[in-house]
């Protein structure tokens, strides 16, 4: 996947929106974090993932999960994104969004696209 790509199922979420965070450009819905790309290493910040499913993901795809010390205690794994699914990508950032918008925003979101 390429840094477009990602940003484009980033942004295919209602409320987000492109800003910066430190300084640096990052994702943000209703004003907060979402996600970013680090520059350093060309790894998506994903959110919303706990400990054990990090865990999980670093040793059966090497290549694409990782984390550094920074994120060691906090739910967050890091992805590189030339080997991360779009797929993948859309899950993680889906989850973290249904944690950051109203129940209504997500009620409408599943409404239009079931039809």
């Amino acid at each position: 996947m390429t840094r477009e790509e990602f940003a484009a199922i980033a942004l295919s979420f209602p409320a987000c929106e492109a800003g910066t965070s430190y300084g640096m450009p990052s994702f943000k819905v209703r004003g907060k974090f979402f996600t970013r790309i680090r520059a350093e290493d060309d790894s998506a910040v994903l959110q919303e993932v706990p400990h054990d499913e990090r865990d999980l993901l670093i040793e059966m795809e090497p290549q694409t999960f990782h984390y550094t010390a920074h994120y060691k205690d906090y739910p967050v794994v890091l992805a590189r994104i030339g080997t991360l699914d779009p797929d993948q990508a859309r899950g993680f950032l889906e989850r973290r969004w249904r944690r950051m918008v109203t129940k209504a925003m997500v009620r409408e979101w599943e409404a239009a696209k079931a039809g």
